[in-house]
């Protein structure tokens, strides 16, 4: 299964395809008893999709069976054992991806000639990604993380490694004494390609950066870029550009959750201020209209805040699972709507919008 979530990534899975784009997407269980259940429900899910491909005729023979045969390739790549709260399986001629993500989804089959992903665009919000950037005099390693773990990434050049000079012994007598690591032009210039690099990552996919290392590397690279300057918060913290996944979690966890705690709190305090010069919506029906007009500035939704509605013609009203034109993941359609119009998206604890029908929103006008 593909690892993770990214805006790049996104943009790629949300643009057209063949015809016929074959979604799959269900909600997984994490352990015992739900996950019993989940290989039944996902055969059943597979074996609609291949009868409606197959008895598709606004598709050709060819890109049926192509299609048939990636639904089989995708369902060999299905980890369940490590299963989150959904899963997507994604076709089209030529190609198949899965992805398993940290939000439940209705089970729904679609054929299209784009994927649905909605779900997904929910879900990497929810998940609040940041970035981990671990510095050492010659070694510079790059972590994707989010609430539940981080991943040494190792794409975009990272991890980037300096094979050290040899001592150059005339030097040292000259000086009389070994240089410091971190004043030679060699760490310099290492620390500055990594500043720029990093730059490159957060251009393609902005997230809180943290920046850990020695109080003299963090200097250095302070010196070198804007890095550091921008970054959300550095953390004094040597050895871990050589650690392992856990031991960087949990250096970085203390910020990363008082970061979150800011961003709420900021966000709530942006709602107070948008309902005091009356540019507010509160409720699925207003924020679904004002997502739908583009006017959404900032959205802000409880945690796990599911329900299910359907549309009148004039509001949205509440409706039972499986009822016709009933709209199950409406709250990751008005998710997936507001980012789309350039929306800051931010989740708090369940309960923070009991006053506001547990979904809210700042508006442009």
């Amino acid at each position: 299964m593909h690892p993770a979530l990214s805006p790049t990534v996104l943009t790629e899975l949300r643009r057209p395809r063949s015809y016929p784009a074959v979604s799959i997407v269900m909600s997984t269980h994490r352990r015992k008893p739900g996950n019993a259940q989940d290989p039944v429900r996902l055969r059943k899910l597979l074996a609609e999709a291949k009868e409606r491909v197959q008895a598709d005729p606004e598709a050709s023979r060819a890109d049926r069976i192509d299609v048939l045969e990636q639904l089989d390739r995708a369902h060999s790549e299905v980890d369940l054992v490590h299963a989150e709260d959904g899963l997507a399986i994604l076709v089209a001629p030529g190609e198949h991806q899965v992805w398993s993500f940290g939000r439940a989804a209705p089970a729904r089959v679609v054929l299209s000639d784009t994927f649905l992903t909605r779900n997904l665009v929910a879900a990497q919000a929810a998940e609040r990604p940041f970035w981990v950037l671990a510095i050492a005099a010659d070694r510079v390693v790059l972590w994707g993380g989010n609430q539940e773990r981080v991943a040494e990434e190792t794409r975009h050049g990272f991890p980037l490694v300096r094979t050290p000079d040899a001592p150059d012994p005339q030097r040292k007598e000259r000086i009389g004494d070994t240089p410091s690591t971190f004043r030679d032009e060699e760490t310099k210039a290492f620390l500055r390609q990594a500043d720029i690099e990093t730059g490159k990552v957060l251009a393609a996919d902005r997230r809180p950066l943290y920046v850990v290392g020695d109080a003299a590397a963090l200097a250095l690279l302070d010196a070198v870029g804007s890095i550091a300057k921008e970054a959300t918060e550095q953390i004094p913290h040597g050895g871990l550009a050589q650690a392992d996944a856990e031991t960087v979690r949990r250096a970085v966890e203390p910020a990363v959750r008082a970061h979150a705690q800011r961003e709420i709190s900021d966000a709530l305090a942006e709602l107070d201020t948008a309902r005091g010069r009356q540019a507010f919506a509160a409720g699925l029906d207003e924020v679904w209209r004002a997502a739908g007009e583009g006017r959404i500035a900032r959205l802000v939704v409880e945690e796990n805040f599911r329900t299910t509605v359907r549309d009148d013609g004039e509001h949205l009203v509440p409706a039972e699972a499986g009822e016709r034109e009933a709209r199950e993941d409406i709250v990751d359609e008005v998710i997936e709507r507001s980012l789309d119009t350039g929306a800051k998206v931010t989740f708090v604890p369940d309960g923070a919008l009991s006053d506001s029908g547990q979904i809210a929103a700042a508006l442009r006008y």
